[in-house]
């Protein structure tokens, strides 16, 4: 019966042309020599390849990361990981079966040490390919376990990034609590929420941002509140245009967002990247293209260069350029 540290046995990829090489890989991986395993691994990558046998290669590649990981072989564990992405990148998968890869990648990153340096070229491969597809959940859902991850490995601000990707907005929000409580100063409860939120939607995660900003303030012990009005400015500024902000961008609201900018101007003004951050959610939510040509496009265009000029104050004249920027 095959051990923990064995190749687990893959009955698919038992024919004659590969059983040979796979019982010298057994031995070799027995014996430790952990070498001359991680090149037959190679052969069979590439003969597998040439063979379109994808499915076959990923179990066989993945037996053998985590094999290589028990071993504390981490980096050959890695590289097998990064044969897997490459894999990947050309496997006509299904759906639900690309979701149980993300899984099965990310419970290999979490069993590669921190410090392997190998580790983080892993993780930017797999984060490329979970995005490289018009799939907008295998992305969230990759970013979302690299966050977990990185969470229970104390580096809070990796996992903040993540999490930022994840639309994991209740999670996110616990996260930036133990922030707050723990690195921020009792000054600083309200802008560890505003400046996430604020990304989210830059990022178009509307309904994250909500859950975002609604778990932070009903469980943050500075704050503990569950609905408007809230303690501090900055937080009924974030509640007002969370109320605005729609998932499609449109000509909606327009009065209001330039009623909210004005009343909370001095909270806005706090962080220069909150400047960067509305300028650009004036735009996605705000300024959007129209979905069809309106008859009344030119008092349309300057009302618009009316609303431009009225919120000139959210970016200085060196700033125009980074606007666009989102952490």
């Amino acid at each position: 019966m095959a051990t923990q540290a064995d190749p687990q046995p893959i009955s698919r990829v038992g024919s004659r042309g590969v059983s040979r090489v796979l019982a010298k890989l057994r031995a070799s991986t027995e014996a430790g020599n952990f070498y001359e395993a991680h090149q037959m691994y190679r052969t069979l990558h590439f003969r597998f390849v040439s063979q379109e046998r994808y499915e076959d290669l990923l179990d066989l590649l993945y037996d053998g990361a985590m094999t290589m990981v028990v071993h504390e072989q981490y980096s050959i564990g890695a590289d097998l990981g990064l044969m897997i992405i490459s894999t990947l990148d050309v496997a006509p998968l299904s759906k639900p079966k690309q979701q149980s890869w993300v899984k099965k990648v990310a419970d290999l990153l979490g069993k590669i040490k921190p410090t392997v340096v190998e580790r983080e070229a892993l993780l930017e491969k797999a984060i490329k390919w979970s995005g490289k597809n018009a799939n907008n959940e295998l992305d969230t859902l990759m970013h979302r376990l690299v966050a977990q991850m990185m969470y229970r490995e104390g580096n809070l601000a990796q996992a903040r990034y993540h999490f930022l990707h994840s639309q994991d907005g209740k999670s996110s929000a616990f996260l930036l609590i133990e922030m707050s409580t723990t690195k921020g100063f009792p000054g600083e409860v309200d802008l560890f929420v505003a400046l996430f939120v604020l990304g989210q939607l830059c990022l178009g995660a509307v309904e994250a941002a909500r859950d975002t900003f609604a778990t932070y303030c009903q469980f943050h012990p500075a704050i503990a509140c569950s609905g408007a009005p809230y303690p501090l400015p900055l937080l009924n500024f974030l509640w007002i245009l969370l109320q605005l902000v729609k998932p499609r961008a449109g000509h909606v609201n327009i009065a209001a967002f330039r009623w909210i900018c004005d009343l909370y101007k001095p909270s806005i003004l706090r962080d220069p990247v909150y400047k960067q951050y509305m300028q650009k959610i004036h735009r996605r939510y705000f300024y959007g293209g129209r979905p069809e040509a309106s008859p009344y496009a030119f008092f349309d265009f300057m009302q618009q260069l009316m609303i431009d000029r009225d919120l000139d104050f959210l970016v200085d004249e060196d700033e125009h350029d980074e606007a666009d920027e989102v952490e």
